[in-house]
């Protein structure tokens, strides 16, 4: 079997993809694109030309969440999938559409000059920071007391959070979701998929 992983390390779909497939134990040939000049042979597979791109003999996965199923359905030895899946898409919905959304406002405060960064800030703390505070308050990961594809698909975006200004991050009162984003940089299995590879070239 062929599998080619189009990537770029620091995006965070692409880091949940990466996740996935480490955990999984599938192998597979990494290419990392530059985002200035994307590779011909990823535009001709995702015309879109964002990552994660899986391409598994011929077949083509463009969505980051297709590729943790897909991975997810070679081998899930922990069970991360074995979750309600209610509330499991629930949390995914809000990540990647409303959560998502003010992360981008709140990163490129540039881009949004008619937004007040204070009210963004508020907005992602009600939005999806203080729910998720409740949640780990009383379990240590999202669906419960131990890890699931949820926190996997999540944590990405936590970490590009905490990023933007390290202090006001610090200075939330958010202990629980501040160990949870800890546990999981600390993990092998992050660290592993954060290697640097050079840019691919065609």
């Amino acid at each position: 079997m062929t599998i080619v992983l189009y990537s770029y390390r620091r995006c965070p779909y692409a880091m949940r993809a990466r996740m996935a497939l480490r955990y999984s134990g599938v192998e597979y040939e990494h290419r990392e694109i530059s985002l200035r000049n994307k590779p011909q042979s990823l535009l001709l597979l995702s015309p879109k030309g964002t990552v994660p791109v899986l391409c598994v003999d011929g077949r083509v996965l463009e969505q980051s969440l297709d590729i943790m199923y897909w991975a997810l359905a070679q081998s899930d030895p922990d069970g991360w999938l074995r979750f309600d899946e209610s509330i499991a898409h629930a949390w995914i919905e809000k990540n990647d559409g409303p959560f998502k959304t003010l992360l981008d406002q709140y990163k490129y405060p540039n881009r949004y000059p008619e937004l007040k960064q204070t009210e963004v800030l508020k907005q992602l703390q009600e939005m999806m920071l203080k729910p998720m505070e409740a949640a780990l308050a009383k379990e240590a990961y999202l669906m419960g007391d131990r890890i699931s594809w949820v926190d996997i698909a999540i944590f990405p975006f936590i970490r590009q959070f905490s990023m933007v200004d390290a202090k006001v991050f610090e200075n939330l009162p958010v202990p629980h979701l501040k160990q949870w984003l800890l546990r999981l940089l600390e993990t092998p299995l992050f660290n592993a998929v954060m290697d640097k590879h050079p840019t691919w070239v065609e």
